[in-house]
């Protein structure tokens, strides 16, 4: 099916991850970190995107065909929609395959998500 190897989150090293804004307890974003993290975080706040994101990100082999993926409530051109802009908000990557589109969560976009979420070092 595919020969693209994807690594586990869990051998991410921390230094090579490049999240887009600091964890939100070490300092006020600037303007620019806001913008990028509300892209993502709009992107992620509809239900539809959020199961799509998931199905993605859970899937076997770390990437899905949309033909897998494609049963969430919505229709396809729907679904497609909602993929284009995961896509667009830089959570997911994709690749054409014939006439199938292949998509995943690279394992330093969620690991940067992580980091966004955590408190900084000496946070109390």
């Amino acid at each position: 099916m595919s020969n693209i190897e994807v690594l586990p989150l869990l051998e991410t090293a921390s230094d090579d991850v490049a999240p887009c804004c600091p964890p939100l307890t070490e300092r006020p974003f600037t303007a620019e970190e806001a913008e990028t993290a509300a892209r993502m975080f709009k992107a992620l706040g509809d239900p539809v995107r959020l199961r799509l994101f998931s199905a993605v990100a859970s899937h076997e082999g770390g990437e899905a065909c949309v033909c897998d993926i494609s049963d969430v409530g919505v229709s396809q051109p729907t679904v497609s929609h909602h993929l284009k802009k995961l896509k667009e908000a830089g959570l997911l990557t994709s690749e054409r395959r014939g006439t199938w589109v292949y998509y995943r969560v690279e394992p330093s976009v969620l690991a940067a998500m992580g980091k966004l979420l955590t408190s900084a070092p000496g946070a109390a």
